[in-house]
């Protein structure tokens, strides 16, 4: 699919426009990636970093937002508005105890194999190779002995693969489209979709350094027709230049506003390397689930 890129010439960028976007916030701050990778997905860590660089690093839209030019409508980027206090509270659901079990539970091939149950469940769908497997791991990050595959290999998920976080939602991690995907995809996703009564929000992954692909295209037009509630999350923003990703967000929040109707309007932009935006996302998916009603 293509774009146009009508407001190209409202971005201010920096002088560093070949430094990946995260990256240019990192490099500021931290002495290497594994240190950041360690130390920084707890959201208690995070809160110790000083004002402008922990907004930076919770909220990329509101870091992106500082280099458009004034003229340029955000408003698109403040819809969902967690503050500090419920970013923590939501962290509390994605780190395992003795009295809340986090782990993997079972995969299914078909719908008829999918496991009945009763809690709220959000699944992740995306392109082969977009980053879905490694997102679902950094989400996971806080319970180390979550078991999520990732490979380098694209298609490597083959089934639904259902994640129990304790006794409140459910995450299922399904097969990529596109490159090398399950020859029953169709018969797989879209009963799933279509079906799964406990299913609160889908969440369509999009990679950051190319934008809205026509593979991705077609998620969205059957998500459309379904009627599902919907996000899209970017991915591998710490790959994309500050340039491109501006480039993306705006091209990809027009075409929300003017092609979608069940889509969430605000994106999520994540990197599962340095963790940016990863709280926020852990937020969001608590407070859909019906677990967390926002403080303000």
């Amino acid at each position: 699919m293509t774009f146009e890129n009508p407001r190209a010439s409202m971005l201010q960028l920096p002088k560093a426009r070949g430094i990946p976007l995260i990256r240019y916030l990192m490099l500021r701050h931290f002495a290497t990636k594994s240190r950041t990778a360690i130390k920084y997905a707890s959201f208690t860590n995070v809160l110790q970093l000083h004002e402008k660089q922990l907004i930076g690093f919770t909220f990329p839209l509101q870091e992106l937002a500082r280099h458009l030019d004034p003229t340029v409508d955000t408003s698109c980027f403040y819809t969902f508005k967690p503050n500090y206090n419920d970013i923590s509270r939501a962290e509390v659901f994605f780190i395992q105890s003795h009295q809340h079990i986090i782990d993997y539970f079972t995969s299914a091939v078909r719908m008829d194999h999918a496991p009945e149950l009763s809690q709220p469940e959000v699944c992740f769908l995306g392109r082969s190779n977009v980053g879905k497997s490694s997102l679902i791991k950094a989400l996971f990050s806080l319970a180390p002995d979550v078991e999520v595959r990732v490979s380098k290999t694209p298609g490597h998920t083959k089934k639904l693969n259902f994640y129990k976080v304790g006794k409140f939602f459910t995450l299922v991690d399904m097969p990529g489209y596109g490159y090398k995907a399950p020859k029953d995809f169709a018969e797989m996703v879209e009963p799933y979709l279509n079906q799964r009564q406990n299913l609160r929000r889908t969440f369509l992954l999009v990679d950051g350094q190319t934008g809205i692909q026509e593979m991705d295209n077609i998620a969205i037009e059957m998500l459309e027709e379904f009627g599902l509630p919907y996000v899209l999350v970017i991915t591998k923003i710490d790959r994309a230049s500050k340039g491109l990703m501006a480039k993306n967000v705006l091209q990809i929040q027009e075409f929300i506003k003017k092609k979608t109707h069940a889509c969430f309007p605000q994106l999520f932009p994540v990197s599962s390397v340095f963790y940016s935006g990863i709280h926020v996302l852990r937020c969001f998916i608590v407070h859909v689930t019906g677990h967390l009603p926002l403080s303000s």
